[in-house]
């Protein structure tokens, strides 16, 4: 029958079956998880029994990595129809697909007390010891935050290698970056062989942000560091004494999640102490994640593993990295700034922020413009979805002299700084609303924009960061996240020699140093901070160091008043801050912690209800929950409380256990709460009378009147007069 002749729905339907055979047909990346305890006798290489199980379903494909640590599997290229049939095998517990997953894009340590209180860190070779082990998108080795000046010989413990690949030799590793490796098998199976003119195939980075969080982690001390003079001074990582292990697995299209698997396989074999995640994909089962899963078996073996919360704030349930197993991180600002000033035509002045530094504006203002002709001028561009340095490439391009970058309602008076290619500066909301006020009604607007350099000292500090994803835990909505916050605002670190600071191709200008923004300059933050907790008590487990980092972190400022939102400029809550903001200092005495093993967090999946394969999918085990017995997610020994009720009078309850860490003492209990929720401990006081003694308490939180946005808050503290154990409360009613 002639196209022509048929009708419309039948053209339709014909080109949707087109489309479904053509799916049907075409390949994908999977990740098969088996279970090992069902591997026939026949074989006695685990591999070996893999191979077959997926020679028996396809005969021409092959596997990318075969897992050993993370996952009792291997990832493939299967069709659609090969995958279901691959499922329906013995031993197969699941086929799941790949997912893709994205980046999360000098004051700090002075911010946090640490040049002040540096004698308190060990600083001998238990520091020096500790290996941070960061997933990203390389490491540009030169940088002279990778020095191995005063380091020891590599620990005895290190594993690991340092792989060669394009403009990458083992001579760039040292005795501080002892290790490099890459992954892209599964990069390379879904888009094709790596442009190796665009970016290298080896652990070389191409793209500066994994040399920005792994400087930042633990980078060297460099004195004179600075972008373009702004925030100079001495650059140092969290843990400067602490090696670094590179394991790149962010490219040009994105971080695949069968190469983030085989380098968790690798890091755990390697033996790092901690891990280091700055990136984040969509939200899924425990059993579905790749980076729960990896980060289930890092905790296993004792590896603390952190992970960005994403930057989807301020919107609510924006979170990525939510598993209780993963130390989750928000965005918080530093007492530092850059302030760039509009000043107007008709006398008012306007502050922003920028890194510009080039040619200056001439000497005297000039016409401004919100559209239409630029050439000459300064133009107003709003922020939209497009990268803020790229609007001013474009202004640049088409002849503008400068710019203002205005904010608009979804960044509020949230300012982030940038490396901008014209003279420009990034304001606020609400002084945006105030200039085009000016702009729009004035018949010959002009304007010119003032550098101010940097300034330290700005108060309030630290507020949480508008673009920080914010709770509540879209998953698990008993388990607060975040964890906390730390510094992710206009960080200078490490940067890669390949790309200018602004990461745009039209940019010729190279530098050591870079200052960005985001959560994933915020996990590093915490990644170095617990190497130093890991040096101080080699014998604690993530949790216990995770539990020191959020119960000694602090939610109001020196005059009592809370931290607060720069999205909102209100108070911000345990949904936006957590625990509160990192302090390290008060984290290496911390008292008291709630100290989490395995067995915990198995449990915790039979209170989701999880199946025996699911369990085993992600915890590579035989586990059963046992019939009758009552799992509840409550019972987790969390250091935060998530409580959901269901109506006015609705009572839950919570147990906790703390471990005694530091000297004898007995801790008293207080509470804080608004009107909705009612907050009773029993019993209110605990005396530990040796190191390592557990002690158990009850919380029974009583619901109060809904508040207008179904959300409560408190705190719970226990002190012993010296100490403060505090724990967030978050109340929802559902």
């Amino acid at each position: 029958m002639p196209i022509k002749s048929i009708p419309p729905i039948g053209i339709l339907l014909l080109l949707l079956a087109v489309a479904a055979a053509t799916a049907e047909n075409n390949k994908g990346t999977y990740i098969v998880h088996m279970a090992k305890s069902e591997m026939p006798g026949e074989f006695v290489d685990h591999t070996r029994w893999y191979d077959a199980s997926l020679k028996s379903v396809s005969g021409e494909a092959e596997m990318l990595y075969a897992y050993t640590n993370v996952v009792h599997g291997f990832s493939t290229r299967l069709t659609p129809a090969e995958a279901r049939s691959m499922e329906a095998r013995p031993g197969i517990l699941s086929v799941l697909p790949e997912s893709i997953y994205e980046l999360h894009t000098t004051r700090s340590p002075s911010f946090l007390g640490l040049d002040q209180n540096a004698a308190m860190f060990p600083e001998s070779d238990s520091a020096s010891d500790v290996i941070v082990g960061v997933l990203d998108t390389g490491v540009w080795p030169e940088s002279p935050s990778f020095d191995d000046t005063g380091f020891s010989a590599v620990p005895s413990s290190w594993r690991g290698e340092c792989e060669i690949g394009t403009n990458f030799t083992k001579s760039n590793c040292n005795r501080k970056l002892i290790g490099a490796r890459y992954f892209a098998r599964g990069y390379e199976a879904t888009l094709g062989p790596i442009d190796e003119t665009k970016e290298s195939r080896s652990p070389r980075d191409d793209d500066g942000h994994g040399t920005h969080t792994s400087t930042t982690a633990a980078g060297s001390v460099v004195s004179g560091a600075s972008l373009f003079g702004y925030a100079a001074g001495t650059a140092r990582g969290m843990a400067p004494r602490a090696r670094i292990a590179a394991y790149k697995v962010c490219w040009i299209g994105g971080c695949f999640s069968s190469d983030i698997l085989a380098a968790l396989d690798k890091a755990i074999d390697d033996n790092v102490n901690v891990l280091s995640l700055s990136l984040g994909g969509g939200m899924s089962d425990f059993f579905r994640d790749s980076v729960a899963i990896g980060a289930f078996a890092a905790m296993e073996k004792g590896i603390l593993v952190s992970c960005s919360a994403g930057n989807a704030g301020p919107t609510s349930y924006s979170l990525s990295n939510v598993a209780p197993w993963i130390t989750t991180v928000g965005a918080g600002t530093l007492d530092r700034d850059f302030p760039a000033f509009v000043s107007l035509g008709n006398g008012k002045n306007f502050s922003g922020v920028s890194l510009f530094k080039g040619g200056a504006l001439p000497a005297k203002l000039l016409p401004f413009v919100y559209a239409g002709k630029v050439r000459g001028k300064i133009v107003l561009c709003d922020r939209g979805v497009n990268p803020r340095v790229q609007k001013g490439s474009v202004v640049k391009e088409a002849g503008g002299l400068g710019m203002v970058l205005a904010n608009t309602a979804a960044n509020g008076d949230e300012l982030v700084a940038d490396a901008h290619l014209l003279p420009a500066t990034t304001v606020g909301e609400t002084t945006a609303k105030q200039i085009k006020d000016y702009l729009f009604s004035d018949s010959n607007p002009t304007a010119t924009v003032l550098f101010e350099g940097t300034k330290v000292g700005i108060e309030p500090s630290p507020v949480v960061a508008a673009f920080s994803s914010r709770g509540p835990n879209s998953i698990t909505p008993q388990i607060l996240k975040p964890d906390l916050i730390a510094p992710g605002v206009n960080i200078l670190a490490g940067w890669s020699g390949a790309v200018g600071p602004t990461g745009l191709a039209e940019d010729a200008r190279r530098v050591g140093f870079n200052i960005i923004s985001g959560t994933s300059m915020s996990c590093p933050h915490v990644s170095g901070l617990a190497a130093l907790l890991k040096a101080a008590h080699p014998d604690w487990s993530p949790a216990a160091i995770r539990s020191a980092l959020m119960t000694t972190a602090y939610t109001a400022y020196k005059n009592g008043k809370v931290i607060q939102d720069v999205s909102t400029g209100k108070p911000s809550t345990a949904f936006d801050h957590g625990a509160g903001h990192v302090d390290p200092v008060s984290a290496l005495n911390p008292g008291l912690v709630y100290d989490l093993e395995t067995e915990d967090y198995l449990n915790f999946l039979c209170a989701l209800n999880y199946t025996a394969s699911q369990i085993n999918s992600l915890a590579r085990r035989n586990f059963s929950c046992v019939a009758g017995k009552s799992y509840s997610v409550n019972d987790l020994n969390y250091p935060s409380f998530a409580v959901s009720v269901e109506a006015r009078g609705g009572v839950v309850k919570h147990t906790r256990t703390l471990t005694n860490v530091g000297p004898p003492g007995t801790y008293k209990v207080s509470v804080a709460s608004d009107d909705s929720v009612k907050i009773a401990v029993e019993p209110q006081s605990l005396t530990f009378g040796q190191s390592n003694e557990k002690k158990s308490y009850s919380v029974t939180f009583t619901a109060g009147a809904m508040p207008a946005n179904a959300n409560g808050f408190g705190r719970i503290e226990w002190s012993d007069g010296k100490r403060v154990v505090g724990s967030p409360v978050a109340v929802s009613w559902v």
